[in-house]
């Protein structure tokens, strides 16, 4: 959420839980902030385009203004480097920021993928979304338009691209925190669409005691966001967008998931009492996550369905961890989409 900070840095892996004890005071960090703000950057040329009718082989990174029943979105695109039709999509955090995708600017990703034959595609914007088609604009804050992000990224961002030579069906996607759920769902409910799909340090249990009263709080904190407008109170929405229980659809799809044990590592140096403080609460959030994505593992393992884990000893809630794990599920994504 940001549920969302990350050149590949060391990671530890094992095995480790929060504390029993420390369920509570986890639980009530994430309802009082679930995401870290992002740090500031300026907003490269926006270039519109209308999707050509004959594939073209674009390169280098673009920013794309992309129509849809939300108005222009905008999308970073940096191009597969050899005109191939593979996509990765890369989800933001809680507090998606409307200028540019966190990817883009907080990790290396650009790096990471500048000389594979895939493209990334990083939507820009859905504070507070979890990319999902709510039933009403937000009446807490008066937004003007109903979020439609579902529709957005599985049906018209995907025709558009496909003028510009990537395919509707050769695609993975990948997110951090409110992205990682987000992420898994999409590639439930489409599978035609994306063959692998990553989950960093999301939330896959969202039906447990307090999950969802935590996000409500978290969305109000981030943008004023009214959860009610995504999913009324018992509504099967809540159900839809639960990778606990949408898990049987999984099976077969290769998936890497990720969740450290909250504890500082290499990437925490706060040097202020705003910087301990939001350390942490990156702690807090991370543990959180821990536990949920803790119990989505029990859940596979109960259905039989395979899914590559890895808990690395260290680490909290902060981009520099998730730009590691990026690196280390690389191998997936390009296999699966033959994105070499």
């Amino acid at each position: 959420m940001r549920f969302g900070r990350a050149a590949g840095p060391k990671r530890s892996i094992g095995r480790s839980r929060a504390p029993r004890g420390w369920r509570n005071r986890i639980l009530a960090i994430g309802a009082a902030a679930f995401a870290l703000p992002v740090a500031a950057g300026i907003a490269a040329p926006t270039t519109a385009l209308a999707s050509p009718a004959t594939p073209v082989h674009r390169a280098g990174l673009e920013e794309l203004m992309v129509p849809s029943s939300m108005g222009p979105i905008k999308v970073q695109v940096q191009w597969a480097a050899r005109g191939g039709n593979a996509g990765l999509y890369l989800l933001d955090g809680l507090r998606a920021r409307e200028d540019r995708n966190a990817w883009s600017f907080e990790t290396n990703a650009t790096e990471q993928f500048a000389n594979d034959n895939i493209s990334l595609i990083m939507p820009v914007g859905g504070q507070s979304s979890f990319y999902a088609d709510w039933y009403a604009p937000s009446n807490t804050n008066g937004q003007k338009f109903t979020y439609k992000w579902e529709t957005f990224l599985t049906q018209e961002l995907p025709a558009f691209l496909e003028g510009h030579g990537v395919s509707r069906t050769n695609n993975a996607v990948a997110g951090l925190s409110m992205g990682g759920s987000a992420a898994l769902s999409l590639a439930a409910y489409h599978r035609d669409q994306f063959k692998s799909a990553a989950a960093y340090s999301g939330y896959l249990n969202i039906s447990a005691p307090g999950m969802r009263e935590a996000m409500r709080i978290a969305m109000l904190d981030a943008g004023r966001f009214n959860a009610d407008s995504m999913a009324a109170p018992w509504s099967p929405q809540w159900l839809r967008m639960d990778p606990f229980v949408f898990a049987p659809q999984l099976r077969g799809l290769p998936m890497y998931i990720s969740a450290a044990s909250g504890l500082p590592g290499p990437h925490d140096h706060p040097n202020s009492a705003i910087g301990a403080f939001n350390t942490s609460t990156a702690m807090g959030l991370e543990a959180l996550s821990l536990v949920n994505t803790r119990a989505f593992q029990a859940r596979l393992r109960s259905l039989g369905v395979d899914a590559y884990f890895d808990f690395p000893s260290v680490g909290t809630h902060s981009w520099k961890y998730w730009e590691g794990q990026l690196f280390a599920s690389r191998k997936m994504f390009l296999d699966s989409t033959n994105g070499w």
